[in-house]
């Protein structure tokens, strides 16, 4: 196993060495058995095309921010991103997205079923993963882990149906809705989740906990907000997103095309003239094949026009100040101000 050397000197670096750290010990939890042409070839699929990791890097730095040693939280944070593998898997055949990381989506390539058996294959790969702590940690301290992110497994699921129901259903969710949504989805996967395990394996106290938790929330919805503002402003589609760089790596406007309702759809809706309303309504409720271009295009500008682009942006600066505000009840630590410079990164996208 590779030891990890914390570097501090900046963002960029800590992230480029945790993400190789972490990218390595991943494909070392991969049987190396058959069929791999029909499983273990497409679960590697996804992890081999790189991706940001800021969910295990999280549980590294606070697990280090409360004085632990991220030796001991690599089984976790490489479970973490074994979990966001196979829910992009998922996730791609639920909003039938074409791109991840640059690529075509696994379900594209290989077909559904091979690709939902995939991803189950790497859920079970978590739960495994995730055995491996009773040998490293007391067995008290692993099953409490195990029993954390199984709670944030639940909530990511909770989250997404109620993000992919108001699809199927043909409903609009007011902002009290989409906040619960995002809350439960993206705010304990991409944050809460990761920054509450780290805390956890270095023995913080319930309160330290609970403080971390609400800093890895702001983080996680800021950094969903943002990355639903990249989806209808990035055009580096074609491009795989990398530690602290990379593109965004999935298709422009996707989300209007799987008629996603996002905080911008609600600023929008908003804005916008009765006619024009319905007229975006109409769109997000039709078939992805029936979008065209021009429906995209027509949605991205009024949005920028309107300016529920802009708000979408307030949205995200709002709760990077709400990190940064949990942040100084934090010990001084040197990854105190790696966590800092993270929530820029993640939220309002100044570079890493």
């Amino acid at each position: 196993m590779k030891i990890f050397s914390s570097d501090y000197s900046e963002l960029n670096t800590y992230l480029k060495a945790a993400s190789e750290w972490i990218g390595e010990e991943t494909l070392r939890c991969f049987p190396d058995g058959e069929p791999k042409e029909y499983l273990y070839d497409l679960m590697l699929d996804y992890p081999n095309r790189g991706g940001k990791r800021f969910r295990p890097a999280l549980v590294l730095l606070c697990c280090e921010l409360f004085g632990g040693d991220p030796e001991d939280a690599l089984n976790s944070a490489v479970a973490l991103e074994l979990f966001h593998n196979f829910a992009l898997i998922h996730d791609d055949i639920e909003d039938e997205s074409l791109l991840r990381r640059g690529k075509p989506a696994l379900h594209l390539q290989h077909g559904i079923a091979l690709a939902l058996n995939a991803g189950d294959a790497l859920l079970g790969l978590v739960h495994e993963t995730l055995l491996k702590n009773h040998a490293s940690l007391e067995s008290k301290m692993a099953l409490r882990i195990h029993h954390h992110l199984n709670k944030v497994m639940r909530a990511t699921f909770e989250g997404q149906a109620l993000d992919i129901g108001w699809v199927a259903k043909q409903t609009f969710p007011d902002r009290a809705e989409y906040r619960e949504m995002i809350g439960r989805k993206t705010g304990w996967y991409s944050g809460r989740g990761p920054c509450q395990c780290g805390a956890l394996i270095a023995g913080a106290s319930e309160t330290e906990l609970e403080t971390v938790g609400d800093f890895g929330k702001a983080i996680g919805i800021g950094f969903q907000v943002r990355d639903d503002l990249l989806n209808l402003t990035e055009k580096s589609e074609t491009e795989a997103p990398s530690a602290g760089a990379g593109g965004y790596g999935k298709e422009r406007g996707g989300d209007i095309a799987e008629g996603k309702r996002t905080l911008i759809t609600i600023e929008l809706l908003e804005r916008l003239s009765e006619k024009d309303a319905e007229r975006v309504r109409t769109i997000l409720l039709q078939e992805r094949e029936q979008v065209s271009e021009a429906d995209i295009d027509w949605c991205i500008a009024r949005a920028e026009s309107t300016g529920a682009l802009d708000a979408a942006a307030d949205y995200c600066k709002k709760q990077a100040v709400l990190a940064a505000s949990s942040l100084k009840n934090f010990p001084n630590h040197p990854a105190k101000s790696l966590l800092g410079e993270l929530v820029d990164y993640l939220t309002i996208g100044r570079k890493a």
